[in-house]
């Protein structure tokens, strides 16, 4: 009978310090239109090798940010924070935070540069595998490079130059030369105990994980967001976890206890219930309304909590309902929807069936983890506290507050 496989704990660790000379609240700035900070979150929370995220911030609005993306956070002393403090630094903090917190030793640490906003689930998956399947000490995304490198004579730059990695008086063809590659700054990953020990993201073997060279930025300078910012809309858009618009879906399916709530209920001692719901979530589904969207609340509970919302919202309910999925289909039938225009909000376990029923499923950040993992987008706010306004958000864009009211 063969042993079963060794589970192991890989910690992901996002340093986003709060200031910044070159672009002031940097890892705060929108890239198609999500925060630096909370783009790498939901790329490293989505990652299959990665068990844990940690934010390390000395900033409480990039804290904030980092919790409702569903990441850890731990808050590094002044020490740790200033313009000379190294990433190195910071990781090994976060590091010793988390694992006192947790009681468990880490295996494989990764350093995840907010700052490269392109980065994919995948090359953080690729890294996190090179070290923790044993092939590599340390590992680091790279890109092919096949450009000349030259370095002045002088500090200046203003007198001759001379060629770094080629003879200036040979220029072989790009075939002919050894393929360079170039460090990304996007993503590393380290042996825990190896990096305990020297203290460096670069020691023993070092596996070499290639990505795609178009994808390589890093925001240093108000130029570069702007190139960001350029970009967003075609590379977000092949993304697995790319955000619905107005054309993508025809109707909006709400679950409600933890997704319009925060999944708590206070009851009186009458045995009356009472529930908190977030104005932002209805001003979110008030303008999906306008907009001509389908919108239908679907819930398991009989509760007339549920009932007294979805007529103050002015749209359909259906709760008391055993198979929501089966539910949610007989709808769709009688609307003349297709499912996979439909984007459907869960939380819990028991919107599973439905999530394989429709187009979108979008799980709140708040969720279970099996109902992140089935969603195809996760809203960056929790259930209860806006992330139905968020959601409308995505599809109506700038559209959401110039609507009528």
């Amino acid at each position: 009978m063969s042993n079963p496989p060794v589970v192991r704990r890989v910690l992901a660790v996002i340093p986003a310090r709060g200031g910044s000379k070159g672009v002031p609240a940097k890892n705060l700035a929108p890239v198609g239109g999500v925060p630096l900070v909370v783009r790498a979150v939901r790329e490293c929370r989505a990652a299959r090798n990665v068990t844990d995220v940690v934010v390390s911030t000395d900033d409480q609005a990039i804290a904030a940010a980092a919790r409702q993306a569903g990441a850890e956070v731990v808050l590094r002393p002044a020490t740790i924070a200033g313009d000379t403090a190294t990433s190195e630094a910071a990781v090994l903090h976060a590091l010793d935070a988390h694992e006192a917190l947790h009681g468990a030793p880490v295996d494989v640490v990764l350093l995840v540069q907010c700052t490269s906003p392109f980065l994919v689930r995948e090359d953080v998956d690729a890294v996190a595998a090179a070290v923790a399947h044993g092939d590599a000490d340390t590992a680091v995304t790279v890109a092919p490079f096949h450009g000349f490198v030259w370095r002045a004579d002088d500090d200046g730059g203003t007198g001759g130059g001379h060629g770094v990695n080629h003879d200036k008086s040979f220029r072989p063809r790009r075939q002919d030369r050894p393929q360079d590659f170039l460090e990304t700054g996007a993503a590393y990953a380290m042996d825990a105990a190896g990096f305990r020990e020297q203290r460096h993201r670069f020691f023993g073997r070092t596996e070499l994980v290639r990505t795609d060279p178009a994808r390589v930025l890093e925001i240093d300078d108000p130029h570069d967001l702007d190139r960001a910012r350029a970009l967003a809309p075609l590379f977000d858009a092949a993304l697995p976890g790319a955000l619905p618009t107005a054309h993508d879906v025809d109707a909006v399916v709400l679950d409600f206890d933890g997704t319009q709530t925060d999944d708590r209920v206070l009851i009186d001692s009458t045995g009356q219930e009472f529930v908190a719901v977030h104005r932002g979530d209805g001003l979110g589904i008030a303008a999906l309304r306008r907009s001509g969207l389908r919108l239908l609340v679907l819930s398991t509970e009989q509760n007339p909590v549920v009932a007294a919302r979805a007529r103050k919202l002015r749209i359909p309910v259906l709760h008391g309902v055993d198979r929501k999925d089966l539910a949610l289909k007989q709808w769709c039938e009688e609307q003349g929807i297709a499912p996979e225009r439909v984007l459907y909000v869960g939380n819990d376990v028991n919107d599973l069936p439905c999530f394989a029923l429709v187009g979108w499923p979008v799980a709140v950040a708040s969720a279970h983890d099996a109902v992140r993992g089935a969603a195809r987008a996760v809203t960056t706010l929790r259930g209860g506290d806006g992330a139905i306004r968020e959601i409308a958000g995505w599809i109506l864009g700038p559209s959401l507050d110039s609507l009528p009211r």
